[in-house]
């Protein structure tokens, strides 16, 4: 038993140290004038390989006033370097998952911008399906 537990920390140790992570929010255009615009979207992803990201992010809060997350996934381009396919879904509801496209722009070191633009999979209640355009930010360490 000792050697499997060694065994494990060394695969996840080694799992880590040659992993990417990144830290992504979503600027809020919502919300009134404060750090929240930024902040309450936050999130952190886990670099799988070169062109796959997962992670948790913020949802806000639920009906009960309980704070929910959100699990996103990433497909880099390929033919394109730095454009993204995505695909968010609430973690408490799969039938309100979104779907879109950004481009990441890389301002300095690992500081990235991000313009990507979301649109829900299903219909509302009147048929309407409204995307919206958005602004992230992302960091790369």
């Amino acid at each position: 038993m000792k050697k499997l537990l060694l065994t494990a920390v060394v695969a996840f140790s080694t799992l880590v140290a040659s992993a990417q992570f990144m830290v992504v929010t979503t600027y809020d255009g919502d919300q009134e004038e404060s750090m929240d615009k930024i902040s309450a979207n936050m999130g952190i992803g886990y670099m799988v390989n070169d062109m796959i990201t997962v992670g948790l992010a913020n949802g806000g809060e639920d009906a009960a006033g309980e704070g929910t997350y959100d699990i996103f996934a990433r497909y880099n381009i390929a033919q394109m370097e730095g454009a993204y396919a995505s695909l968010t879904m609430p973690g408490d509801d799969a039938e309100d998952m979104s779907i879109g496209v950004g481009f990441a722009f890389n301002v300095w070191n690992g500081l990235y911008v991000e313009p990507n633009y979301t649109m829900p999979t299903s219909e509302d209640d009147e048929g309407n399906r409204e995307g919206s355009f958005n602004f992230g930010l992302s960091y790369r360490f």
